[in-house]
């Protein structure tokens, strides 16, 4: 079995543009929410997200290329060119190089932003059901296919081998990664972007939750509106944002001399076959993804040393989560701390899963556990170590992340550090 490797980390978050000032903001625990900014959000019931204040020429992104693209797609650009140096290859491979790159690129709602302007445009603010399409931009269709996502990385970074889109709601992240995992596995890549991005912050998104009540009414406190695991919570908190990794095989990095953050130890996913939106409160399908994934890792539950949770600050999310963790590690699962980083960044739907896949490749590399913000009154059916408050230094030898995504979606990976799973 080929094994596999992250080289390069590139993160553009709520609270700050590069990788660094995501990692500091996550580990000192402080919220990046705000009242939205990109709309008026008065008519809504939840009124705060998690924006990314961001400036699209920083990245080297030209007019031309902010035009044709939807804001979703700029937020990955950014992150990979932030992973690929990071990772040290050539921005653009030589054609005779052997680079065998390859994009996998993971997003829930693709480009709402693009598509909800210009039908608002196309149809004269809802007035006319016929619309007239001379009226919309001449990229629509670009912003309308979600493959276009991956062209535009593929062409911008030189990849040749697969460019795929995975699109499975809120483990977007996980599973592009996971999708990215498995072509370096079956030799269909030496390298590949992996990551999600997503910018769902625009009227329709926000009405849609709101309609479920899945988001939070705190509006008078945004920083303390994302309560992860609290008994005082009342929703999530929305977010943008794009986490991209460089993963490669592992000969591939050695010989050219690679940092390497940590071995892709395993990943699995589950559908639950359920509901569109509701969770068995057992967690068993998320549970038999944490364990295929450590099967896969030759992990017994008690090496895990921490684990990113999905935590999305909903009592039937958390209440769920925390019953597979229970299901998954046995005992270990009350030793193990676990943090949840929607509290800081929010809920970046299918980005947030790369994301903190990216919290877990720092955390092992620098050795702290980020920790859950807001989390003063734990919700006693929510009885493990979550971390609250304060950020821990903790040798990571193994993390775990766990995602769950409306549609019955439940994915879990484990990153390790290399020497460990070499020595092993």
């Amino acid at each position: 079995m080929r094994r596999v490797v992250v080289t390069g980390v590139g993160v553009v978050a709520p609270g700050g543009p590069t990788r660094e000032d995501f990692w500091q903001r996550i580990v000192d625990g402080k919220p990046a929410i705000r009242r939205v900014t990109a709309f008026d959000p008065t008519a809504f019931r939840s009124q705060i997200a998690a924006e990314v204040d961001f400036e699209p020429s920083r990245y080297g992104l030209t007019p031309r290329v902010v035009r044709r693209t939807d804001r979703f797609v700029q937020l990955a650009l950014a992150a990979t060119g932030e992973a690929v140096a990071d990772s040290g290859l050539a921005e653009l491979p030589d054609e005779n190089s052997g680079d065998r790159r390859g994009v996998s690129l993971g997003s829930a709602v693709g480009s709402s932003i693009t598509l909800e302007d210009e039908y608002v445009v196309a149809s004269d603010h809802g007035r006319d059901w016929l619309v007239d399409h001379r009226h919309a931009m001449p990229f629509l269709y670009q912003s309308l296919v979600p493959s276009s996502a991956a062209t535009e990385l593929a062409v911008r970074f030189g990849a040749r081998a697969a460019a795929t889109v995975v699109s499975t709601g809120c483990t977007s992240g996980i599973d592009a990664i996971g999708h990215a995992l498995r072509l370096i596995q079956d030799d269909e890549a030496d390298v590949m972007i992996a990551g999600a991005a997503d910018a769902p912050i625009t009227p329709i998104t926000v009405a849609c939750f709101d309609a479920i009540r899945a988001t939070t009414p705190r509006n008078a406190d945004p920083e303390r509106a994302s309560r992860p695991f609290d008994a005082d919570r009342q929703g999530f908190v929305l977010g943008e944002g794009a986490a991209v990794l460089v993963v490669e095989e592992l000969g591939h990095a050695l010989a050219r001399g690679a940092e390497i953050y940590c071995e892709i130890g395993g990943y699995a996913a589950r559908a639950n076959g359920f509901h569109m939106t509701g969770l068995r409160p057992d967690g068993i399908e998320l549970g038999d993804a944490i364990v295929d994934a450590l099967d896969q890792a030759r992990l017994n539950p008690d090496q895990i040393s921490c684990i990113s949770a999905h935590g999305s600050g909903t009592k039937q999310n958390d209440r769920h989560e925390t019953a597979a963790y229970k299901r998954s590690l046995g005992d270990h699962a009350h030793r193990v701390p676990i943090s949840s980083i929607k509290s800081v960044v929010g809920h970046s739907l299918g980005a947030i899963g790369s994301i903190e896949m990216a919290a877990c490749a720092l955390a092992i590399q620098r050795g702290v556990v980020p920790p859950t913000a807001n989390l003063e009154t734990p919700d006693p059916e929510c009885d493990l170590d979550y971390t609250p408050q304060v950020a821990r230094e903790v040798r990571v030898d193994h993390a775990l992340s766990a995602g769950s995504g409306f549609g019955g979606f439940q994915s879990a990976m484990v990153f390790s550090r290399v020497e460990e799973v070499a020595a092993a």
